[in-house]
């Protein structure tokens, strides 16, 4: 499996921040993580040793948003 995806740098955001609070933003691509397993199946329709995996796909870019005192 391949993905390919491209986060344009740039992006600007607005936000209303209270008084006496802090405003802190991260953007970036965000990833799912993924588990399963692979396995071979060979021309005489015998099976292989089955692998487990664990994959990471893009679930999403953007920014999160968090506020501290």
């Amino acid at each position: 499996m391949s993905v390919e995806l491209t986060a344009k740098l740039g992006n600007t955001i607005a936000v209303d921040t209270p008084s006496k609070r802090s405003t802190h933003a991260r953007y970036g691509v965000y990833r799912l993580k993924s588990y399963g397993y692979s396995q071979y199946r060979y021309a005489n329709c015998t099976k292989g040793v089955k692998k487990n995996v664990t994959i990471y796909t893009p679930r999403r870019v953007g920014w999160v948003l968090w506020e501290t005192k």
